[in-house]
Protein backbone atom coordinates (compact mmCIF):
# COMPACT_ATOMS: atom_id res chain seq x y z
CA UNK A 1 0.00 0.00 0.00
CA UNK A 2 1.17 3.17 -1.03
CA UNK A 3 2.39 5.88 2.02
CA UNK A 4 -0.11 8.16 2.78
CA UNK A 5 -3.31 6.17 1.28
CA UNK A 6 -6.40 5.24 3.37
CA UNK A 7 -7.28 1.46 3.73
CA UNK A 8 -9.68 0.02 1.54
CA UNK A 9 -11.67 -0.88 4.59
CA UNK A 10 -12.00 0.07 8.53
CA UNK A 11 -8.94 1.78 9.81
CA UNK A 12 -7.10 0.80 13.06
CA UNK A 13 -7.30 2.73 16.32
CA UNK A 14 -4.76 3.11 18.69
CA UNK A 15 -5.34 4.50 22.38
CA UNK A 16 -1.96 5.54 23.78
CA UNK A 17 -3.40 5.51 27.41
CA UNK A 18 -0.76 7.25 30.20
CA UNK A 19 0.19 9.67 32.32
CA UNK A 20 0.84 13.69 31.66
CA UNK A 21 4.60 13.18 30.89
CA UNK A 22 4.75 9.73 29.95
CA UNK A 23 5.67 10.37 26.36
CA UNK A 24 2.22 9.60 24.53
CA UNK A 25 2.45 12.69 22.62
CA UNK A 26 5.95 11.60 21.31
CA UNK A 27 5.02 7.71 20.56
CA UNK A 28 1.93 8.90 19.11
CA UNK A 29 4.31 11.80 16.84
CA UNK A 30 6.21 8.65 16.01
CA UNK A 31 3.54 6.39 14.76
CA UNK A 32 2.36 9.10 12.26
CA UNK A 33 5.49 10.26 11.05
CA UNK A 34 6.34 6.75 9.97
CA UNK A 35 3.19 4.87 8.96
CA UNK A 36 2.39 3.33 6.01
CA UNK A 37 -1.40 4.07 6.18
CA UNK A 38 -2.54 7.40 5.91
CA UNK A 39 -2.91 8.27 10.30
CA UNK A 40 -4.05 10.93 11.73
CA UNK A 41 -3.44 12.06 15.31
CA UNK A 42 -6.62 13.00 17.30
CA UNK A 43 -4.93 13.23 21.11
CA UNK A 44 -5.49 15.44 24.07
CA UNK A 45 -2.72 18.09 22.66
CA UNK A 46 -5.32 18.06 19.53
CA UNK A 47 -8.71 18.27 21.37
CA UNK A 48 -6.85 20.76 23.88
CA UNK A 49 -5.56 23.54 21.01
CA UNK A 50 -9.03 24.23 19.95
CA UNK A 51 -10.33 25.23 23.07
CA UNK A 52 -11.07 28.46 25.30
CA UNK A 53 -8.94 29.44 28.51
CA UNK A 54 -12.52 28.85 30.23
CA UNK A 55 -13.04 25.10 29.03
CA UNK A 56 -9.06 24.17 29.74
CA UNK A 57 -7.82 21.92 30.14
CA UNK A 58 -10.82 19.70 28.74
CA UNK A 59 -10.34 15.86 28.61
CA UNK A 60 -6.89 16.36 30.38
CA UNK A 61 -8.72 17.01 33.29
CA UNK A 62 -6.73 15.46 36.28
CA UNK A 63 -8.15 13.30 38.66
CA UNK A 64 -9.52 13.80 42.29
CA UNK A 65 -12.58 15.97 41.51
CA UNK A 66 -11.32 19.00 41.82
CA UNK A 67 -13.33 20.88 38.82
CA UNK A 68 -17.29 19.41 38.63
CA UNK A 69 -18.26 22.01 36.77
CA UNK A 70 -16.17 21.12 33.84
CA UNK A 71 -16.79 17.26 34.09
CA UNK A 72 -20.04 17.44 31.72
CA UNK A 73 -18.19 19.27 28.97
CA UNK A 74 -15.62 16.51 29.74
CA UNK A 75 -17.90 14.10 29.51
CA UNK A 76 -19.34 15.62 26.04
CA UNK A 77 -15.97 15.77 24.37
CA UNK A 78 -15.05 12.20 25.28
CA UNK A 79 -18.15 11.15 23.35
CA UNK A 80 -17.58 14.08 20.61
CA UNK A 81 -13.65 12.23 20.29
CA UNK A 82 -14.70 9.14 20.25
CA UNK A 83 -17.38 9.41 17.76
CA UNK A 84 -15.00 11.52 15.42
CA UNK A 85 -12.36 8.58 15.53
CA UNK A 86 -14.53 6.28 14.77
CA UNK A 87 -15.70 8.31 11.74
CA UNK A 88 -11.98 8.52 10.72
CA UNK A 89 -11.09 4.70 10.86
CA UNK A 90 -14.67 4.17 8.53
CA UNK A 91 -13.34 6.23 6.02
CA UNK A 92 -10.41 3.87 6.44
CA UNK A 93 -7.66 6.54 7.90
CA UNK A 94 -5.68 4.90 10.75
CA UNK A 95 -5.80 6.51 13.82
CA UNK A 96 -3.47 7.04 17.28
CA UNK A 97 -4.64 9.34 20.11
CA UNK A 98 -2.57 9.99 22.80
CA UNK A 99 -4.83 10.01 26.26
CA UNK A 100 -4.60 10.01 29.68
CA UNK A 101 -8.58 8.42 30.58
CA UNK A 102 -9.41 8.15 33.96
CA UNK A 103 -12.39 8.07 35.81
CA UNK A 104 -11.37 9.66 39.28
CA UNK A 105 -13.95 12.42 39.04
CA UNK A 106 -16.56 13.75 41.47
CA UNK A 107 -18.68 11.68 40.27
CA UNK A 108 -18.31 8.37 37.30
CA UNK A 109 -18.41 9.28 33.86
CA UNK A 110 -18.15 6.17 32.33
CA UNK A 111 -15.68 7.49 30.10
CA UNK A 112 -14.47 3.65 29.30
CA UNK A 113 -17.83 2.69 28.72
CA UNK A 114 -18.69 5.17 26.16
CA UNK A 115 -15.40 4.94 23.84
CA UNK A 116 -16.03 1.03 24.01
CA UNK A 117 -19.64 1.84 22.65
CA UNK A 118 -18.74 4.39 19.93
CA UNK A 119 -16.04 2.40 18.71
CA UNK A 120 -18.08 -0.76 18.14
CA UNK A 121 -17.00 -2.07 14.98
CA UNK A 122 -13.55 -0.60 14.63
CA UNK A 123 -10.61 -2.42 15.05
CA UNK A 124 -9.75 -0.65 18.49
CA UNK A 125 -6.30 -1.26 20.62
CA UNK A 126 -5.74 0.45 23.68
CA UNK A 127 -1.76 0.39 25.07
CA UNK A 128 -0.60 1.24 28.51
CA UNK A 129 2.36 3.55 28.16
CA UNK A 130 4.34 3.38 31.72
CA UNK A 131 6.66 5.17 32.90
CA UNK A 132 8.50 4.99 36.23
CA UNK A 133 7.43 7.82 38.78
CA UNK A 134 10.96 9.47 38.82
CA UNK A 135 11.55 9.86 35.17
CA UNK A 136 7.56 11.72 35.01
CA UNK A 137 9.07 13.83 38.12
CA UNK A 138 12.26 14.72 36.03
CA UNK A 139 10.09 15.60 32.40
CA UNK A 140 7.54 17.50 34.99
CA UNK A 141 10.67 19.86 36.57
CA UNK A 142 11.14 20.37 32.90
CA UNK A 143 8.15 22.27 32.87
CA UNK A 144 7.15 24.30 36.06
CA UNK A 145 5.20 26.53 34.37
CA UNK A 146 2.93 23.14 33.78
CA UNK A 147 3.49 21.54 36.75
CA UNK A 148 3.95 21.60 40.59
CA UNK A 149 7.17 20.80 41.45
CA UNK A 150 7.62 20.80 45.35
CA UNK A 151 10.76 22.46 46.68
CA UNK A 152 10.97 19.63 49.72
CA UNK A 153 11.39 16.95 47.24
CA UNK A 154 8.03 14.92 48.22
CA UNK A 155 6.03 13.12 45.50
CA UNK A 156 3.24 15.96 44.00
CA UNK A 157 -0.52 14.59 45.15
CA UNK A 158 -1.80 15.48 41.46
CA UNK A 159 1.35 12.89 40.02
CA UNK A 160 0.42 10.02 42.00
CA UNK A 161 -3.21 10.47 41.63
CA UNK A 162 -2.48 10.47 38.11
CA UNK A 163 -0.50 6.81 38.37
CA UNK A 164 -3.31 5.51 40.25
CA UNK A 165 -6.23 6.39 38.05
CA UNK A 166 -5.12 6.24 34.62
CA UNK A 167 -3.89 2.98 35.37
CA UNK A 168 -6.99 1.62 36.86
CA UNK A 169 -8.58 -1.04 35.67
CA UNK A 170 -5.47 -1.50 33.61
CA UNK A 171 -6.76 -3.64 30.70
CA UNK A 172 -4.64 -3.54 27.49
CA UNK A 173 -3.95 -5.31 24.49
CA UNK A 174 0.01 -3.67 24.70
CA UNK A 175 2.20 -1.75 27.24
CA UNK A 176 5.28 -0.02 26.72
CA UNK A 177 7.77 1.99 28.84
CA UNK A 178 9.01 5.22 27.94
CA UNK A 179 11.52 4.73 31.09
CA UNK A 180 13.39 2.24 29.38
CA UNK A 181 12.29 2.95 25.39
CA UNK A 182 12.45 5.83 23.33
CA UNK A 183 8.99 6.85 21.28
CA UNK A 184 10.38 5.09 17.93
CA UNK A 185 10.87 1.98 19.74
CA UNK A 186 7.88 2.02 21.10
CA UNK A 187 6.17 2.98 18.36
CA UNK A 188 8.08 -0.11 16.90
CA UNK A 189 6.77 -2.32 20.01
CA UNK A 190 2.81 -1.44 19.45
CA UNK A 191 3.43 -2.07 15.69
CA UNK A 192 4.35 -5.58 16.49
CA UNK A 193 2.27 -6.41 19.30
CA UNK A 194 -0.65 -5.24 17.23
CA UNK A 195 0.09 -7.08 13.99
CA UNK A 196 -0.69 -10.22 14.63
CA UNK A 197 -3.44 -10.03 17.67
CA UNK A 198 -7.22 -8.91 17.47
CA UNK A 199 -7.79 -6.15 20.05
CA UNK A 200 -10.21 -7.36 23.68
CA UNK A 201 -9.03 -4.42 26.15
CA UNK A 202 -11.60 -2.42 25.34
CA UNK A 203 -14.41 -4.51 24.65
CA UNK A 204 -14.05 -5.18 28.70
CA UNK A 205 -15.62 -2.43 29.55
CA UNK A 206 -19.25 -2.73 28.17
Amino acid sequence: MAAGRPRSGTGRVVLLNGVPRAGTTSIAQAMVGTADVATVNLGVDVAMAGLPTSLRPGIGLRPGGERPELEPFVQAAYRALFDSIAAHARHGLDVVADLGIHDDHSTPLGIWRDGALRLTGVPTYVVGVHCTLDVVLRRRAEHPERYEVPDDGDVPIAAMRWEQAVHDPGWYDAEVDTSTLGPDACATTIRAAIATTEPQALLRHI
